[in-house]
């Protein structure tokens, strides 16, 4: 079996040269897939993986805008349209510095197994680009957005490829792109996800990535007969994910430690409260501060470069970005008695800390499940939008809810091993896969 996987992995390889995190991403996904494969041959004989792992369509483009100053900025522009077997291209459009092909590719690629798991008609899509919106007015991110947005709607639509927000892609960013889109094709449509609620937009989407994460946590205890009381979790980030996973954590009975950003992370022993945890809100939304200022207003530790996974918990929640957890991290956990890891970013935890987690049978959720609320609400989204209605928040939590159980019973069902433990993220993978396949060998070579 190890030689069908280096096999098929050289040939990705081969075909993507350069792009790390994609090649990192199909790796941890084909390490579960392989086996499970080779024991069905109509998904080996239609060479179904190797379709998965080929987009479907790769648009890259020039976006040309104008600053404050008056001056010609260029930046590079992204639409990944992954795969599209059982619905529309559905994923984020992220802003960061950061952007490279290689980093949207392993979004779309882990978003079409999330997306399938959600059990909604979403197909898998990721773009962006190199912009950073931090530190720009609002005058230069309207025409940077919409310079974007000239040339991305040729490629988007509400029956084609429904992108949503990311990283420095929020509600500001999402409305001048939708002016923009209604703008130049002259209609109103769900073409995007993530919209003001006055104007097309979901309750709980802001919150759905966080709560989902802590409603999957749940699950997770429930299969010991446990629950989130008393439970000390320590969270990386600081933005949208780890605000409302920390404050649902709260709200569940748990004492959240930890959270962070780029220049270090602050532990507070005696609990971020609701109190404080509004400082946190303030603070990093309309303030645009640092962590490190919380640990000055409240009189606690604050460490400088470093992350939040020394300090002694029962549950990790990495939310911040990918590769932030590694081996050493994981061992640390580990040896402090964590006992359940939940990702409510995307692929921060590295393979070495992957395996360590799985070698000592401690619950590690993968983000393509774990962090699977976000999209699900965005799916919500756009049946409202289609439906010309709105549900009330409580309607929309308790499907967002019903959901993260649907993606956790379709994780038992795949991964649960001989000796009762339940391996996430085999379940999570061949989960996802299973849908995906069926649905493209139903629709034929194409």
């Amino acid at each position: 079996m190890n030689d069908l996987l280096r096999q098929f992995i050289e040939k990705v390889q081969q075909r993507n040269i350069a792009e790390p995190e994609f090649l990192q991403a199909v790796a941890e996904v084909a390490e579960s897939l392989i086996p499970y494969i080779d024991k069905h041959p109509k998904y080996r004989n239609n060479k179904i993986l190797e379709r998965i792992v080929e987009p479907e369509r790769v648009i890259i483009f020039r976006v040309p805008w104008l600053n404050d100053k008056g001056e010609v900025e260029v930046n590079r522009g992204f639409r990944i349209q992954m795969n599209s077997a059982i619905g529309p291209y559905k994923g984020g459009l992220r802003f960061h510095p950061s952007v490279t092909l290689s980093v949207l590719k392993f979004l779309a690629f882990e978003q079409v197994f999330k997306n399938s798991l959600t059990g909604l008609p979403m197909g898998g899509g990721k773009g962006g680009s190199d912009f950073d919106p931090k530190n720009r007015s609002d005058n230069e991110v309207m025409k940077f957005c919409q310079s974007f947005m000239t040339e991305l709607y040729r490629h988007v639509g509400a029956d084609i490829d429904i992108p949503a927000g990311d990283i420095g892609v929020g509600k500001r960013e999402i409305g001048y792109l939708f002016g923009q889109y209604k703008r130049i094709k002259g209609e109103f449509s769900g073409v995007l996800t993530g919209k003001g609620y006055e104007w097309g937009g979901s309750l709980i989407r802001p919150e759905a990535t966080g709560y989902g994460l802590v409603y999957f946590v749940e699950e997770i205890l429930k299969t010991r007969g446990d629950t989130l009381v008393g439970k000390k979790i320590t969270i990386s980030g600081s933005g949208n994910v780890a605000q409302y996973a920390a404050e649902k954590c709260i709200a569940k009975g748990a004492k959240v430690l930890t959270m962070s950003d780029s220049d270090g992370f602050i532990y507070d022993p005696d609990g971020i409260d609701l109190e404080r945890l509004q400082f946190i809100k303030t603070l990093k939304d309309n303030q645009r501060g640092r962590i490190s200022e919380y640990a000055a207003e409240f009189n606690c530790g604050y460490f400088k470069g470093e992350r939040p996974w020394k300090i002694k918990c029962d549950i990790a929640l990495p939310n911040a970005t990918q590769n932030e957890l590694n081996g050493d991290d994981a061992i640390a956990l580990i040896e402090n008695g964590c006992f359940c890891v939940a990702e409510g970013a995307n692929m921060p935890c590295t393979p070495e800390a992957v395996a360590a987690f799985n070698q000592a049978h401690v619950f590690y959720a993968p983000g393509k499940a774990a962090n699977a609320g976000g999209v699900a609400v965005s799916g919500l989204e756009m049946s409202q939008n289609s439906l010309r209605f709105s549900w009330t928040r409580d309607e929309v939590d308790n499907k967002l809810k019903d959901i993260m159980k649907q993606i956790h019973r379709i994780c038992v069902k795949y991964g649960k091993e001989e000796n009762g433990h339940i391996n996430y993220e085999k379940g999570a993978n061949i989960g996802g896969f299973v849908k995906i396949a069926d649905s493209m060998l139903a629709q034929g070579l194409v």
